[in-house]
Order: structure tokens, then sequence, then C-alpha cells
């Protein structure tokens, strides 16, 4: 009885989970498809809608959209390539002829990754060069411990990096412990019974793996997790369905339950009604086109070109690009063309999403430990999804697959996993027009075109849109946008009159018996910039007001920038604040524009929060990269990642924090730039059941990088250059 319910729920929440990540629609509009897009040819100066001439199978130029090709046969082209098929294979040769691999059932890979060469070799390695040796970076368990290994690729050793026991944590976990964890309960007795009292059947059961954080020596020494669970009868949005109170201990690696609480009893799973987002269901069909198909075509072709999969040229950018399991999408030797003397000059050796931390505001016994840390619990790359053509990207995309590996080594593709374009909203690159006051008829516009490279990434309910933008005049926009499911809490509530002016819901009633619990998000980046070479300086310019002297002028006050070199990586530790401006530089002391201006670029804050959580609070401990929101550390190819190499039940030790506070030299040294995104998220009713996305981002804007405007010699558009397309009706 029990294994053929545990069949059913096994495979329903498979496929509901599978239907769930890769779908991201939002309501009430109907989700664009080919036939409502026009089709522009190179041929034609006008295209029309063809509604039954569309031929999906028509195949696009090379470089504008994915081409399925057997990644089995890929070979590397630079040395930050990512592993192929190939190397991974033969990583799992090697390490099956090693002692401590020799039964598969005592161990598990949690990954398997370039190990990339020393950065002064990728900076000296050059277009034609030898490609540098290969070498793939291994955290694996075995026997409970953990390890990280560099399998050589060229000598088929092996060296073994024991992880030491200064410092706290497991590895990121493998998609076989998140599944394996959502079905481990109903193998007891004591869970199942629980779940028919709650009024659900096993069969409408829906689990997910919860991180729990670390909040004592109860927790350590073994590798725990928790399972919540939820009821998807009559409904795909079965986050909006809790068990409120029930929570089962699991240990992930025995997958034994340790311990189940139940403190929810009084408190109904909330309806179905209106909880289901999905475009195909019966009523939301019912269309609400406010807005005709917009499409953005490009007669002449893209733009951009990819070269052997990873390196990507457009205008006068050039980059490598690759997916990654933890940090999703990497951006490394970002170059920008320099419009006077012609060279490529170096802006960022390597970006990257280093951590995410989302911490919730409730400390009650079913909630105090959702503290995730999507990146380094979950693989923030792990989960992302195959994206959706012509909804998650436009028309004109280019999209990239990611290769990964399961638990036993087994490499596997996520495809779609990363789409690039040329996005043209009706921005203005630069524009002027006189006045006619001065009889000088002048009215010079440019448009702005960026090049995009987009993830998104569904963490269990909420999905995670990060946009990596660049732009014609040097500058790099990093945007974060935030969709996808709210986690819930189940009441006795239905509405607010029925809540005591006392009592604390932390959070908000969304519907009936349902509050979305308050929460941030954090997301920190890891910018390595190497403005015009590795030896860069920090410069916080501060903005004050300066008093005038009597009788200096009428007027009282201006302001003055001052400009302070940071010495040591606490001179470095910025706190943003709205009455204390600065600006913030990276510059090369060593390069000056013919003026004497030393060349850099500058972070430009978006809108941001910061966390308010006591320091010595467990989760903000952990999370302690989120303090300042600008930190700059010395170069050091092991600080990678800002919550710590193994960040599952670390005790916060091995954060950057913690490294910044070693205070070392960054004056005119090989720098990393970090900044931190943050938002404060207060749930409303407009978020249920599905939230339409909210975003914020920052800039690494030139500063005295270039002589002048780099992008004044670009011409404005001519009517002759642009297709013209006319609606159906009037074609």
């Amino acid at each position: 009885m029990e294994s053929r319910h545990f069949f059913r729920f096994l495979f329903l929440f498979i496929g509901l989970a599978t239907l769930l990540l890769i779908t991201w629609i939002n309501l009430p509009y109907p989700p664009p498809n080919a036939t409502d897009l026009y089709d522009c040819t190179t041929q034609s100066s006008w295209c029309t809608k063809r509604l039954n001439t569309y031929n999906p199978l028509r195949k696009p130029p090379k470089p504008t959209r994915h081409r399925h090709h057997d990644h089995s046969s890929d070979t590397p082209h630079h040395p930050l390539d990512p592993l192929t098929i190939q190397e991974i294979n033969r990583v799992r040769t090697v390490l099956s002829s090693h002692p401590l691999f020799k039964n598969p059932s005592l161990y598990a890979l949690h990954s398997i990754t370039l190990e990339e060469p020393d950065k002064p070799l990728v900076l000296n390695w050059k277009k034609g060069d030898p490609l540098l040796p290969r070498k793939a970076s291994v955290v694996a368990r075995v026997k409970n411990k953990s390890y990280v290994l560099t399998v050589d690729l060229t000598t088929d050793e092996v060296a073994v990096h024991k992880k030491t026991d200064s410092t706290s944590g497991y590895p990121m976990m493998t998609i076989e412990d998140m599944t394996s964890a959502t079905w481990a309960p109903l193998s007891n007795a004591e869970f199942n019974r629980t779940i028919l009292e709650r009024g659900v059947d096993l069969k409408d059961l829906a689990c997910l793996p919860i991180s729990l954080g670390w909040f004592g020596k109860k927790e350590e020494n073994r590798r725990l997790i928790k399972v919540q669970c939820y009821s998807l009868k009559d409904t795909a949005n079965f986050y909006m369905r809790p068990i409120e109170g029930l929570t089962v201990l699991l240990n992930m690696d025995t997958n034994q339950v340790v311990e189940i609480s139940d403190k929810g009893k009084n408190i109904p799973i909330p309806k179905a009604a209106d909880t289901d987002y999905r475009y195909s269901v019966q009523g939301l069909h019912q269309e609400v086109q406010l807005i005709n198909p917009v499409s953005i075509e490009q007669p002449k072709g893209p733009s951009f070109v990819v070269e052997n999969e990873h390196f990507v040229k457009w205008a006068n950018w050039e980059f490598h690009l690759k997916p990654d399991p933890r940090a999703g999408v990497v951006v490394s030797r970002a170059r920008v063309k320099d419009p006077n003397s012609g060279e490529m000059r170096d802006v960022m050796y390597k970006g990257f999403t280093s951590e995410l931390f989302v911490p919730y505001m409730d400390p009650t016994d079913a909630w105090y430990f959702k503290t995730y840390m999507d990146a380094g619990e979950y693989g923030f790359g792990l989960q992302a999804m195959p994206l959706d053509p012509l909804n998650d990207c436009p028309r004109n995309a280019y999209y990239m697959d990611g290769v990964f590996t399961a638990a036993d080594g087994t490499p596997y593709v996520r495809s779609n996993m990363i789409c690039i374009f040329e996005s043209y909203a009706g921005d203005i690159g630069w524009r002027h027009a006189e006045s006619p006051i001065t009889g000088m008829e002048i009215r010079e516009v440019r448009p702005k075109v960026t090049l995009v490279v987009r993830m998104a990434a569904s963490v269990a309910n909420y999905d995670y849109i990060v946009d990596w933008e660049f732009q014609t005049d040097g500058l790099i926009r990093i945007k974060v946008g935030l969709s996808g499911i709210l986690m819930v809490k189940g009441t006795p509530y239905d509405h607010m009159n029925q809540v005591s002016v006392q009592e604390n819901l932390f959070g908000t009633l969304l519907s009936e018996n349902v509050i979305g619990v308050i929460h941030d998000h954090y997301i920190t980046f890891h910018l390595d910039m190497d403005i015009d070479g590795s030896d860069n300086s920090f410069v916080k310019v501060n903005i004050q007001r300066q008093e005038t002297s009597p009788g200096e002028s009428p007027r009282k006050s201006y302001l003055k920038a001052t400009r302070n070199v940071a010495k040591t990586e606490k001179d470095a530790q910025i706190k943003l604040k709205l009455y204390d401006p600065a600006e913030f530089h990276v510059i090369n002391p060593t390069k000056t524009t013919r003026l004497g201006n030393p060349v850099g670029y500058k972070v430009v804050p978006g809108g941001t929060a910061a966390s308010l959580l006591d320091l010595e609070d467990p989760p903000q401990k952990r999370g302690a990269f989120t303090n300042n929101q600008i930190w700059v550390t010395p170069y050091n190819r092991t600080e990678q990642w800002a919550g710590g190499l193994f960040v599952y039940q670390s005790q916060g030790e091995d954060t950057l924090a913690a490294w910044s506070d070693r205070d070392r030299p960054i004056e005119n040294k090989d720098i990393v730039m970090w900044y931190t995104l943050g938002f404060h998220h207060i749930p409303c009713q407009e978020d249920f059941p599905i939230m339409p996305t909210v975003s914020s981002s920052f800039d690494l804007k030139p500063v005295n990088f270039f002589e002048s405007n780099p992008i004044l010699r670009m011409p404005p558009n001519a009517e002759k250059d642009l297709p013209v397309c006319k609606a159906a009706a009037s074609a």
C-alpha cells in the first residue's frame, strides 16, 4: 500500500515540479507564440503577420538561435571553457580507479567543474596559442567526509585535499540529495499517519527539501535537512496549500527521519481555488490582451557572434561566457575597444553571482530556520531551468546550454540555460537639440542598443532572473529580477477583522488562510575588476557640504568631492548612506588619460536594502557578507564564494566578512570588489498566487576610462536601414 502511494507521489511530484520550474507566466496575459509575431526577412522592406504560413521548423541564421547539437563531441578552445562531456567522463574514469572511490555506494560527487588555470597564465594566453593544461576540481563526499580533489586531465593524476577541520559546513547539495529528501519521510509510518490525520491523501502530497542553516551544537556532525509538505489536490500551485506546522528533520546521509514536529493541527490547509496560474487552465484562458505582440526584428542579422560556443563579440565588447552549477553565469575577460586607439582594453577579469541569502522573518518553530543560501546550498546554476523562447527571451536570442554532473559523475545537459540577445526599448544613447532661440537647427540623437546575457533560476518556489547587460558606452549593468511564487504560511484567519491588534502575523494576509511571510533577498556579486591591468586601487570619493567664508560668495554652501584611496580592506567596507553620499571607483593608478586623470570604473548602486538582523543572530553570522554593500579584497583564487566554500550548515567562520577582517593591503594590488543587491519584501495581495517581477540593478560605469564620449561617432538610425512592419489588417 505505502509502496504504491510512494511511486504515485514520486511521479506526480517530479512531473509537477518539472512543470512548475520550466513554466513562467505573468497573469493575466497570454504568452505570445510564434504566430503572433512578425516575420521580417532581408529580402523584404516590410513584413506581415503570417498566421498560416509560419513554419516553426524553418532554420534561422546560425548566430541567432540555439543550435541543437551533440555535446558529446565538444572540445575546449579557451582556457576558461567549461569541462566538456568527454572531459567529465574522463574524470569519472580516473576517479573510479582511485582508492577513495572503489565503492560507488559510499560516495557522491557534489560538483565537477573546471579548475581554472592561474590568472597570469590566462591573461598571457592568446587565441592560437596551445591550450593550457586542463584540470578538474571535484567536490565529493566519501563515507560521510567532504573532500576537494584536483584531477589533472593531462596526466590523470589526482590530488586530494581533505576538508580541514577548522571550518564547518558541507558541500552544495546534489539534485539526488534534494530528490531523495522529499520522498524519504514516506517510509516513516508516523509521518504517514500524521499526513492522513491532516486530511491529505498521500497521492496528493508534495514535499520540499529545506536547508536548516545552523542554530547550535545539536545540529553538528550530522548532515541534516528539514522537509515540509503541501497538498497539490486541485492545483499545480501546491505552494499555496501548506500543511502548516508539520516539519520533518531528516538525516541526509542515511535518509532516516530524526524528528517530526507537528504544531499546526488547528490550522486548515488553504483552499485550492484561484491558486493556479497556468494559462491553459480553464478560466485563465480568457485572454486579457492589453498589448499587441512586440518583436525586435533584425533584417541584417544580429550584431554579435559567439565563437567556439563561449566567446562573445558584440559592438565594441568581447567576453568569455560559461554556465556554472553554483554561480549560474560566469562572465570572464570582459574587454572593451577604445574608439581612439582601437585596442581592446581590460575591464573585468571575472564576474558572477557569488551567493544569495534569503532570511524569512518569522521566529516560530516551523519558520525560524528558513534562511536560505541559494547558491552554496542548492546550486544557483543547478536550479537554472530551460528558458522559454518568446517569453523568457525575445525571438532574436541565441541560446547556450550548460553541462553539469549527477552525483555519480554522469554528465547531463541543461538545454537553453542562458540566452544572449540584443535589446532596444527606445532608450537613448545620447542626444542634444538646440532651442530655436539660438537660431541653430540641431537635433542629434543616438539610439541605445544593448547586449543582454540572461539566466533564470527557479529555486523551488522563487524565480530569479539575472541579466548582464553590456552597453556601447562601456557601461555594464547587472540586474536581478524576482518572480515566481511566495513561500506562504497557513493561518486560521480568513479576514483581518479576526486578527487582534497585538498579534504579529509576521507577514500579510494574502488570501483566506494564507499569510505571505516578510523576508529579504540579498544577491552578492564577485567582481574581479582589472582596469587596464590587474594592479588597481579602490577610491572612495566623498561628496560633502562645504561652507563658504563670510563675504566669499552670495552662496552659503556648495558640494566638494574628496578622493580617499583605501589602503586596507577595512577602509573599503562600505555601508551605503543617503545623507553621506560618495562615489566608489576602481582605478589603475599607473594609467592616466592625456589630462592626467587615473583611468577607472565606478560602481553605481541601484535601489538596495541592508540587513537589519542582529549581527549575532546565527543566520546573520552565516550571511555576514551582507553586513556591508561593498567590500574590496585582494585577489585570492580560494576566495570566490562569499558564504564560504562549504555553506551548508556552516557557522559563518569562512565568509567574505571573515576574510575582509584580516585587513590586508589593497592599494595598487590585484583586487576584487564585492557588491550586494538587496530587497526587503513585505508581501501584498498582488503577489498572490504568483508575483509580478520586481527588479533592481547596479552599474559598472567608466569614469575617466575614455578620453571622451566613446560613442560620439556612432551613426544615427536611418529609415532605409530598418524594416517597415505592418499589421495583418493593413498589410
